[in-house]
């Protein structure tokens, strides 16, 4: 039987490792705080019995062995998330899938349950790209959409190399994850508001939406803010002011399911009274039809190209990640949907708005998403809050769904 008050136990436990003064958690991936983090989940796997798998990116496994005498090839059911957060997390972004993942495990020892295929909890390195991007990327490798050592070259916001980070905390493994999924069910909290304002107690995810990170930088001159003419002015931080404000006309004009945001806009020198000489800022745009999703990219090029014109400065951009928009297997999303209506919870069938490692599993296996109600719909923040009922709910659900896909009889 699935315990919820050992879920909440555990997720409380989890909350304390990298948890900030005033509310929250920050285990930037391959931390100090994350490495702590790592090394609960790790204890907390082989206290369950479980073997552990650390591969060359950091992604830690934990597999629940089968019934004496299953083929050592068979498929496993996987089910897992992540434990990294960005700067202002909250407790359950990522954490919930994984420490679900340990109560469901738990749930099939308490019950002395036998399993037909072997069931493994994965926790997927750096999947915030908070502080390496791109984000997702121990699960994009594990899928064989990145090469180790390019993964491992990456360099985070403050100066260090991925690998070398990763040895430096102990986690630069060579084991593997298995080599044949049969299944892949990843619980997350919504980080939306749709579920809480429709009071709909389950999210049956059916796809992520595609996701282009863009950095643009723009280089025009400093010089006095008293000074200098407009009309003389090769202004950074007025470019950057256009293509922040002319992004909310292009995404309207896309469509209503195109998404874009100015996340991050960084000016130099950054004086109060000088113009500023460089820019730096993100754009996130985010779309479920990759049509759409392109015509955004092409309406950034041509915004950035005007905005730079106008500004009178020089523009250059770089792709910092692109995924395309993922479809779950509509098998598995369907199980979901009858498994939470045969529980009698009321449920909904949507799209993810936030990119999460299930998306790189459906790369090689069928894969879905089980959604739980965000308080307000907030995430990334340190306000986050999903209550127990609803975490309860979620892994409940969890765990009727691996015994269906473990047991073949």
């Amino acid at each position: 039987m699935f315990r919820g008050e050992r879920l909440a136990a555990r997720i409380a436990s989890l909350g304390r490792i990298g948890a900030r003064p005033g509310g929250g958690v920050c285990r930037l991936a391959l931390s100090d705080s994350e490495k702590q983090g790592r090394d609960w989940l790790v204890a907390e796997m082989e206290a369950l019995g479980l073997r552990i798998a650390v591969d060359p990116i950091g992604n830690i496994f934990g597999t629940r062995a089968p019934r004496p005498g299953t083929d050592a090839q068979a498929p496993h059911v996987m089910i897992g998330s992540h434990i990294d957060t960005v700067a202002t997390g909250g407790l359950y972004d990522g954490a919930l899938g994984v420490v679900a993942g340990l109560e469901v495990i738990a749930a099939l020892n308490d019950g002395g349950t036998e399993t037909d295929l072997p069931v493994t909890l994965a926790a997927f390195s750096n999947e915030e790209g908070a502080r390496f991007a791109p984000d997702m990327l121990g699960s994009l490798v594990y899928a064989g959409g990145l090469p180790l050592a390019e993964a491992l070259d990456i360099v985070s916001i403050d100066g260090a190399r991925f690998g070398d980070e990763l040895a430096r905390i102990g986690y630069a493994g060579h084991g593997r994850g298995p080599a044949r999924v049969a299944a892949y069910l990843e619980l997350h909290v919504e980080q939306g508001p749709i579920l809480e304002d429709e009071g709909v107690q389950i999210g049956v995810v059916e796809g992520v939406q595609g996701i282009s990170w863009t950095e643009v930088v723009l280089k025009g001159q400093s010089s006095h803010a008293g000074t200098t003419p407009l009309r003389l002015r090769a202004d950074a931080g007025f470019g950057a002011g256009i293509i922040a404000a002319g992004l909310r006309d292009l995404i309207g004009a896309v469509g209503p399911s195109q998404l874009g945001t100015v996340g991050a806009i960084t000016l130099s020198p950054n004086l109060v009274n000088v113009v500023a000489e460089e820019a730096r800022l993100t754009v996130d745009l985010r779309n479920p039809d990759n049509t759409g999703l392109k015509a955004a990219e092409a309406g950034l090029a041509d915004l950035v190209a005007r905005a730079a014109a106008r500004a009178n400065v020089r523009a250059t951009t770089r792709s910092l990640a692109r995924f395309e928009p993922v479809d779950f297997a509509p098998d598995l999303v369907a199980m979901v949907e009858e498994q939470a209506a045969g529980m009698g919870f009321s449920h909904r069938r949507m799209f993810s708005g936030a990119g999460h490692d299930a998306q790189m599993i459906a790369r090689i296996a069928p894969a879905a998403m089980v959604f739980v109600p965000s308080k307000g719909g907030i995430s990334h923040n340190v306000r986050e809050f999903t209550t127990a009922e609803d975490c309860q709910r979620g892994g409940a659900l969890l765990h009727a769904l691996v015994r269906r896909l473990s047991l073949r009889n």
